[in-house]
């Protein structure tokens, strides 16, 4: 018997009555979904980590950086010199080209939120992730079982 996880509702399933070909089949699809699941969880961990740098960026902001001189990105690999004009304000990237205008405060409290929602989701990957690998061990069980009984009956 294996089980694996749905929204929370458990389901059992008697792999022991599945043919050779339906456990290959079931296997590779949860092979599959689970290749999908790690791309998820590393786009969530780039995603962390570009707020955490955000965020580390604003721990850094002085308030007696006004007029300071810095390099603006245009581009990953193309600055311009530029000047802070207020640094107790900023603009935030809020996704699909938005961006809204906080202080520094309000800002770190931001990205503080984002860094705990994205690592929660990052959590919930992994345990998805999980379930899906001791059911693909369940699977593999069962595969080994069967091809033992066979090759004992022959």
């Amino acid at each position: 018997m294996a089980s694996t996880s749905e929204d929370e509702a458990l389901v059992q399933v008697d792999l022991t009555t599945w043919s050779l070909d339906q456990l290959f089949g079931m296997k590779h699809t949860v092979e599959q979904e689970c290749a999908v699941l790690k791309e998820s969880q590393q786009a969530l961990q780039d995603c962390k980590e570009k707020f955490v740098a955000s965020k580390e960026a604003l721990d850094a902001i002085q308030p007696n950086w006004e007029n300071r001189e810095v390099l603006v990105p245009l581009t990953s690999s193309l600055y311009v010199n530029g000047r802070i004009k207020d640094p107790n304000n900023v603009l935030l990237n809020i996704g699909a080209g938005y961006y809204i205008e906080k202080n520094l405060d309000e800002s770190k409290e931001y990205l503080e939120k984002r860094i705990v929602y994205v690592q929660e989701q990052i959590e919930k990957v992994k345990k998805v992730r999980l379930h899906k690998d001791m059911f693909i061990d369940a699977i593999v069980g069962v595969l080994e079982m069967k091809k033992k009984a066979a090759s004992n009956q022959s």
